[in-house]
């Protein structure tokens, strides 16, 4: 992985799981049941460049939910907010 890059994984934004199963976004901005495509479409609205790859968060191994790889130099907390508030999923 590059300096530049930042994997974000559907877990992240999802309002359903607790901090401790990987939320790492405030219940307020979470989505329901977002998905990599989600997260790439939030993206592609902010003007950053990503890339979906078939990998799993490690602790929802058996999820197989995908991630996006962002272009991304800033710290990775601001991505997270950024892409929440831009998600177009349901609330």
């Amino acid at each position: 992985m590059d300096k530049g890059e930042r994997i974000l994984y559907p877990c992240y934004f999802n309002g359903s799981l607790s901090r401790e199963e990987g939320r790492r976004v405030p219940r307020s901005l979470g989505a329901k049941g977002p998905n990599a495509g989600d997260i790439e479409r939030a993206l592609k609205h902010l003007g950053i460049l990503s890339q979906i790859e078939e990998h799993h968060h490690p602790a929802h191994w058996s999820r197989h939910e995908g991630r996006v790889v962002a272009t991304w130099t800033g710290k990775k907390e601001a991505l997270i907010k950024k892409v929440a508030r831009a998600m177009e999923v349901k609330r």
